[in-house]
């Protein structure tokens, strides 16, 4: 590795990516929260087949969701077009879009995580709560989320750490822009395809020192979940 690397190294795609995965993972937590409260406590008709929806994202090939986004928000589709139309805004080739893909990637962990939980918590708690008084937000805000917080705060952690890996999805509907789209990941196969192995391997090994971080700090709040 040349000693005059990190005086060449651009730190603006590692930015980039802890931007994207953090607006991600707020957006998956939101969603995933509220799934996960409608699936662990609700009997919800067709829930089964709306749950394999939401879980889609794990074992569809990144490619099929990059081509989904582009059908649904594309600039040729009427959402898209409407965008662009009336509000001159497109997701293609914005790091937005790669919020989108990495939103889609992470729902699924953080709604698993909140469905574990909160189906674990324990409902005569809840029970005695109202007993108090306690109205079902209020229940829910000082008894339910509090004891779920654990997995979800598992989920979330997980959740982020797959939204940092983003590559596939992200690059159909944001491309690799450098400065504007250019994630890490984008980064990493960028250098790799320039012949640059040196910069690729130390991305590598940042993004991967972050990942097994988010992974340690994962494991101790599962196991604090953990019944």
């Amino acid at each position: 590795m040349p000693a005059d690397l990190w005086t060449q190294f651009d730190a603006a795609p590692l930015t980039l990516t802890l931007r994207v995965a953090g607006v991600a993972t707020v957006l998956a937590l939101l969603f995933g929260v509220a799934l996960g409260w409608v699936f662990a406590r609700t009997r919800l008709p067709g829930r089964g087949l709306l749950e394999a929806i939401c879980m889609l994202p794990l074992v569809l090939p990144p490619t099929v969701l990059g081509y989904g986004i582009l059908v649904l928000m594309g600039r040729r589709s009427a959402l898209g077009g409407w965008l662009r139309e009336h509000l001159d805004y497109t997701v293609i080739f914005n790091w937005h879009g790669a919020v989108i893909a990495s939103t889609l990637v992470a729902l699924p962990l953080v709604l698993k995580g909140a469905s574990s939980a909160f189906a674990q918590v324990d409902r005569n708690l809840e029970a005695a709560a109202r007993t108090l008084r306690q109205s079902r937000w209020s229940t829910f805000v000082r008894v339910t989320l509090p004891l779920a917080w654990p997995g979800i705060l598992a989920g979330t952690l997980l959740a982020f750490a797959r939204a940092m890996g983003e590559f596939g999805a992200s690059l159909m509907v944001a491309g690799s822009i450098p400065g504007q789209t250019q994630t890490a990941s984008m980064a990493i196969y960028d250098a790799v395809q320039a012949g640059r192995d040196d910069l690729a391997l130390m991305l590598a090994l940042v993004v991967s020192a972050v990942s097994v971080a988010i992974l340690v700090l994962s494991n101790r709040f599962l196991q604090r979940a953990a019944p």
